[in-house]
């Protein structure tokens, strides 16, 4: 049975990222996965890494549930909206947070490389756009997805990482919409 977390980063509760999140969670149970959800929203936690790296800031009993979780995915979704090229803010602040050395990665003593912590993984970002997925990608060069998938999930081991970008959103039709729930819905089924 595989094991899949979804982490969802849209700070509102009654966006489309949430009814993605739920179609892909309807059809992962459909195929009998475990099913474990993050909805950072909802985590009691400051965002920001006042220290960087230098000083331990104790992580808040929400952010050590999220480690245990993550730890424990087979397969990790990622939902959120792209805003500015990037991840809202409040996903930004929970990846800063809980993708700690010792947990996600681990520095190399006297040198530039580090150990990745969480091979064996796979993901899946599902984010929404307000353009395109081509103009995005021709355009601005898809730099969340940079992000997220090379700069973030690669970095700490996780190699297997699959994109679904879901533009434009805003202004979009509702049969845009379910078109693409019943899409998000089949990858959960398919465990993708």
């Amino acid at each position: 049975m595989k094991k899949i977390l979804i982490i969802n980063g849209h700070p509102d509760k009654e966006s489309f990222n949430f009814a993605l999140s739920d179609a892909y969670k309807e059809g992962a149970q459909y195929s009998n996965a475990e099913v474990k959800e993050i909805n950072i929203r909802e985590l009691d936690f400051n965002p920001n890494l006042q220290y960087g790296y230098r000083k331990r800031t104790e992580l808040e009993p929400d952010l050590l549930d999220a480690q245990q979780k993550i730890k424990w995915a087979d397969h990790i979704v990622w939902v959120y909206p792209v805003w500015w090229g990037s991840l809202p803010a409040i996903a930004k602040g929970f990846v800063d947070r809980v993708f700690l050395p010792g947990f996600a990665f681990e520095h190399k003593e006297n040198s530039v490389w580090w150990d990745e912590l969480l091979t064996g993984k796979s993901a899946r970002i599902i984010c929404t756009l307000d353009q395109p997925g081509w103009y995005y990608k021709l355009i601005y060069g898809s730099p969340s997805h940079k992000a997220m998938k090379k700069l973030t999930m690669h970095f700490v081991g996780v190699k297997k990482v699959r994109i679904t970008a879901i533009g434009p959103i805003r202004e979009s039709k509702e049969s845009y919409r379910a078109k693409w729930l019943k899409k998000v819905e089949k990858l959960g089924r398919a465990n993708r």
